[in-house]
């Protein structure tokens, strides 16, 4: 109680006592920006944020665990989905460390073949982020024009494999089936007809000063951390990360075609640049795959898988395969002891090791920049729940 003729007063969240007052802020699990089902939960100091903290696993399927109750054909079908804008890629990786355990030659046609589509698969998930990264600033009419690229694309892998996603064309010695006659010819012209589109992403968005103005500068990622997390892909070479297993420690025939790939890399390590990054790769995918094109045109008619017994074993050991994916390295830590199942199968995926570094990347920045920052990792959230 009070004396009689006093007065209290209290002042609760103006001035100084709610500048020093930290607000947790949830972002997701559900967020247009975060390409599946990612939450971020943030501490904020007014409008700059303190400490970011990726929380993961809402899309958590064990596809690991799986590996290991399915023979090395079944892996497969498992295998394409974690990075569902790079499923050829997945299923490469699987196959490539189960010909290594045992030892298989892939006929040639089969190895061109494979960088070829491993190269469109590029494309294809590249345009994707190239269209989707400025539907989250703003900018809508990218996103058009890039579906339509893709569905030019989407057309030939779709008449080669039968699938739009999920190709399962990959199979342990070489490739499901030939490629259907005419092919080749279809698929340079959608490739050509991509290629003569491609400067509309020039145009419309790195000339545009008010998406130079969001991303410019914004979300500096220094090369220390992108060592320090296992980041890679395209973002890793933004920072100036020169490292690409393309030209590095060439798989498929990419040892073949190195005067025709070029590792992009940028500097800076802003989102800009990060963009940039993205933009100039597909420019040389395309290239990739019309080299391609001219050596399968070239190749004599031929085999391009291996004939494999009724039940396949791989023989007993352990190896690790990894390949430049689309949005980094990929790889695949497979232990055998004699069975026709994977005793383990370990993925190194990623998205897993990108989405990490936004624990450092985000905090001191605003949360004006926060979705420019988080649009420009380039993740996908399945590859990050494997």
């Amino acid at each position: 109680m009070t004396e009689p003729g006093t007065t209290t007063e209290t002042t609760v969240g103006v001035g100084g006592a709610a500048e020093s007052t930290d607000m947790v802020l949830n972002i997701g699990p559900q967020h247009p920006s975060t390409h599946g089902v990612l939450r971020l939960r943030l501490v904020l100091d007014g409008e700059r944020i303190v400490s970011a903290e990726p929380v993961i696993g809402y899309m958590h399927r064990g596809a690991e665990k799986l590996f290991e109750v399915r023979d090395y054909r079944q892996i497969i079908v498992l295998a394409n989905r974690h990075d569902w804008l790079s499923a050829f890629s997945n299923e490469l990786g699987v196959v490539l460390a189960v010909e290594r355990m045992l030892g298989m030659e892939v006929p040639e046609r089969a190895v061109w073949a494979r960088t070829l589509l491993a190269e469109l698969n590029r494309v294809l998930n590249h345009l994707m982020f190239l269209g989707s990264y400025p539907l989250e600033l703003g900018g809508i009419t990218p996103v058009f024009y890039a579906f339509r690229e893709r569905e030019a694309l989407q057309a030939v892998l779709e008449e080669v494999s039968g699938g739009r996603i999920h190709y399962m064309f990959n199979r342990v010695g070489g490739l499901k089936e030939d490629l259907p006659a005419g092919w080749l010819g279809r698929t340079r012209r959608a490739v050509a007809e991509v290629r003569s589109r491609m400067d509309d992403y020039d145009r419309l968005v790195l000339g545009n000063e008010i998406f130079r103005g969001r991303t410019r500068g914004v979300g500096v990622l220094d090369p220390a951390t992108v060592h320090a997390y296992g980041v890679s892909g395209p973002i890793a070479r933004a920072s100036g990360v020169d490292f690409d297993l393309r030209r590095d420690e060439p798989y498929l025939a990419y040892g073949e075609l190195a005067d025709t790939l070029r590792v992009v890399t940028r500097t800076e390590g802003d989102c800009l640049a990060r963009f940039e990054v993205l933009l100039e790769q597909t420019h040389n995918a395309l290239d990739l795959a019309d080299a391609c094109l001219d050596r399968l045109a070239e190749l004599p008619p031929g085999p391009v898988n291996q004939r494999l017994p009724k039940v396949l074993k791989a023989p007993e050991g352990a190896t690790y395969a990894w390949t430049e994916n689309p949005l980094g390295l990929n790889g695949y830590y497979l232990v055998s002891k004699g069975d026709k199942t994977p005793y383990r199968l370990k993925l190194r995926s990623a998205s897993y090791n990108n989405v990490q570094a936004l624990a450092e990347l985000l905090p001191g920045t605003l949360v004006a920049d926060m979705v420019a920052i988080l649009g420009s990792m380039f993740f996908v959230v399945g590859d990050i729940d494997k």
